[in-house]
């Protein structure tokens, strides 16, 4: 086979070929970098931006929440935030972050594990109100792509004390009950934001783009409630629920003059900074929130009216056997008895359901509900406490033929413990009701400093009964607290004390009757009885062991606080002497 020479090319015509190519991808790369840094430049800067740039939220401070006295009942406290930036996290030191976080924090692992293997993630939170030491402590591990934020943490430094009225903050920093709820737009302030440039490694470059909007601090709120007297009170009242195997009660120590209320305790409580370590149920305002049958208590209004608007006097003299038959139904007293003649004024003290029935027939049942309308009756406080009731009392023209009998001795109807206190201080303040008084007013920055204090609107003030008829009504209740009486426990030895006792059924609500229902133990009262300076109203719901009697459940708590209350405000007997109690007719 011949053999074919080889011939070489022209290498002049390799080399231009060579450098068309070497050109054409040059021509590309340039058109790309064109098409990057001109047409699309706006796009990949935002984009390039948006990785960089994290927003990180700037807390407000959280106003405090003090006692008229300026101490503390809800402060904020510095605290750190912990969070990680996955981004920067090798999946090979996940599970030792994991291992040393969730353990030191109290979270979930597997939540942990989680948060930190976020794909293309920059910034997750992983925990909130972390105390200063505890930040520290995290810090020294040195975990890449770990870091803390500065922001503040709730505390109660009086621990349960209060709390059914302060309530408390949740874990996400929103007031969830009592006052840090139906009050967080004052006390939460407005939050800030700020966005800052981070690196690839998780670093905050200093001269990157800065944008900051302040956080504005919430404003402090000082109550009408004084510590001590707050501390006497829920001692008394957890100590005597406790005695008597109650489900519960409640305590208030009121000014009659001004509303202000001094002391609101109730229990079982619970500890606002520990919150989720007791029943939901107990983290309502009872004092508000519970509607209860007044019982005997109530009947004072219906004194009043009678008095105001019926023509009896103290001395009227009514024959009270101990049972009356209305319609078709028989009404009781307490405790069965021969026929009585008593005094209007022995009615009240004797707390004969008979007596009052028989006194209320001097009145129309329009004007018996206008009377207990007046008082306050089947209409909210204005108290700024979440859940409150307005009670029950419904119109005359919606009562049965029988309903005017009981509620003319407190059933049939219901209240809050709150309202019924109020009653007793409008007796108390010459028949003048004033609305009952919660925040004193509010004031910028801490406590101490509060140079900007702006008082609350003064509360709404009403005479409601003639200071004549407050006047008969105050001395008829000093009758029940002397020996003839059904509170002669609620005795305060050197000072005159007035008040009214009070048993009330519960209604039972699988008959639809009273039966089997149990018992409100109360009392309400007032002292000193001739210059009113201090209101009490004690509630014991449904006491099982002992007496469930409000003269014998209720009026010695009434004692130990009204009389720690006197003492601490330094109010001094009066040196006069009581009015002779007339309890029996020709007695």
């Amino acid at each position: 086979m011949a053999r074919v020479p080889f011939r070489r090319r022209d290498p002049l015509k390799r080399l231009n070929i060579g450098l068309l190519v070497v050109a054409f991808v040059l021509s590309l790369f340039a058109g790309r970098l064109v098409q990057l840094q001109t047409i699309e430049s706006n796009r990949y800067t935002e984009k390039a931006m948006r990785q960089r740039l994290q927003r990180i939220d700037l807390p407000a401070v959280r106003g405090e929440i003090t006692d008229a006295q300026g101490n503390a009942l809800a402060m904020t406290v510095e605290a750190r935030a912990i969070f990680a930036d996955p981004f920067v996290i090798k999946p090979e030191r996940r599970q030792a972050i994991v291992s040393a976080l969730a353990p030191t924090l109290g979270l979930n692992p597997s939540s942990v594990m989680k948060a930190i293997s976020k794909p293309n993630s920059r910034f997750v939170y992983l925990a909130h109100g972390v105390r200063p030491d505890q930040a520290r402590l995290i810090m020294s591990w040195k975990f890449l792509g770990i870091g803390t934020l500065p922001e503040y943490r709730r505390e109660y430094p009086n621990k349960s004390l209060g709390a059914s009225v302060i309530g408390f903050v949740n874990g996400e920093g929103e007031g969830a009950a009592g006052l840090e709820h139906s009050m967080n737009g004052v006390l939460a302030g407005r939050p800030g934001w700020q966005r800052v440039e981070i690196s690839p490694e998780g670093q905050h470059i200093p001269m990157g783009e800065d944008q900051k909007r302040p956080s504005v601090p919430g404003r402090g709120v000082r109550l009408t409630l004084m510590r001590d007297m707050q501390f006497a009170a829920q001692q008394a009242i957890e100590k005597q629920v406790k005695a008597t195997g109650a489900r519960g009660g409640t305590v208030i120590v009121m000014d009659p003059r001004d509303g202000r209320l001094l002391a609101m305790a109730s229990a079982p409580g619970y500890d606002p900074g520990d919150y989720a370590r007791s029943a939901p149920g107990r983290w309502g305002s009872p004092l508000v929130q519970d509607a209860y049958e007044p019982g005997s208590t109530g009947k004072v209004v219906t004194a009043a009216a009678a008095l105001e608007k019926g023509g009896v006097t103290p001395q009227t003299v009514f024959d009270v056997p101990d049972r009356i038959r209305k319609y078709d139904t028989i009404f009781k007293d307490s405790h069965p008895h021969a026929p009585e003649r008593l005094t209007f004024e022995g009615v009240l003290a004797k707390s004969s359901n008979v007596g009052t029935i028989l006194a209320s027939e001097s009145i129309s049942s329009q004007q018996l509900y206008q009377t207990l309308r007046d008082f306050g009756f089947g209409q909210k406080t204005g108290l700024p406490l979440p859940g409150e009731t307005a009670g029950l009392l419904q119109p005359p023209a919606r009562w049965s033929g029988t309903d005017r009998y009981p509620i003319a001795f407190g059933q049939s109807m219901s209240v809050n413990a709150v309202q019924m206190a109020s009653v007793y201080a409008t007796i108390a303040n010459g028949g003048v009701r004033v609305a009952p008084t919660l925040v004193e007013g509010t004031f910028e920055g801490t406590a101490g400093e509060s140079e900007k204090f702006t008082p609350a609107a003064a509360p709404a003030r009403r005479q409601v009964i003639s200071a004549d008829t407050a006047r008969k009504i105050s001395d008829m209740l000093e009758g029940v607290t002397t020996d003839e009486g059904t509170a002669p426990s609620a005795q305060i030895p050197g000072y005159r004390v007035a008040g009214k006792t009070g048993t009330a059924e519960i209604p039972n609500p699988r008959c639809h009757c009273y039966k089997g229902g149990g018992y409100i133990a109360s009392f309400a009262g007032f002292a000193p009885a001739d210059d009113p300076r201090l209101v009490v109203q004690v509630v014991l719901q449904d006491p099982k062991r002992g007496s469930h009697y409000g003269g014998v459940a209720a009026a010695p708590v009434f004692k130990d606080v009204m009389t720690f209350a006197l003492q601490t405000q330094k109010i001094q007997p009066t040196g006069s002497r009581p009015p002779i109690a007339k309890i029996y007719a020709g007695g």
